[in-house]
């Protein structure tokens, strides 16, 4: 599981935040082929089609394109739309959760923050 995904997500959500994180980390940069769907289906157990999907998600937001009987491949500028997709996605549908589950605990979001940096 990555930050972008969570267990209760469909699998080709995983595997798309699986790719994501790659491609944010720099472990996939502009240019850089990503796995086979073949490939990437044996590394996590999934179902091929399962993968495709995940990697049409890419595609249609135009993050990778593909290269017909080569493969798929990180376009210039992926890192960086996809990290303010991935900032706006993390505001607006992670964050209120876990704002809320923090005032269910009664923690202190400060302090657990300063936890962290220790």
């Amino acid at each position: 599981m990555t930050a972008l995904s969570g267990e209760d997500s469909p699998v080709y959500l995983r595997l798309r935040g699986t790719i994501a994180a790659g491609i944010l980390r720099g472990d996939y940069r502009a240019g850089d082929q990503l796995p086979s769907v073949r490939a990437l289906a044996a590394e996590h157990g999934a179902n091929p089609l399962t993968v495709a999907k995940a990697y049409q998600s890419f595609q249609d937001d135009g993050y990778v394109e593909v290269r017909r009987g080569v493969g798929m491949f990180v376009r210039p500028g992926a890192a960086d739309r996809l990290r303010v997709a991935e900032r706006e996605r993390f505001v607006t549908a992670h964050w209120p959760r876990i704002r809320d589950y923090i005032e269910l605990l009664g923690l202190d979001a400060a302090a657990l923050l300063e936890r962290d940096e220790a």
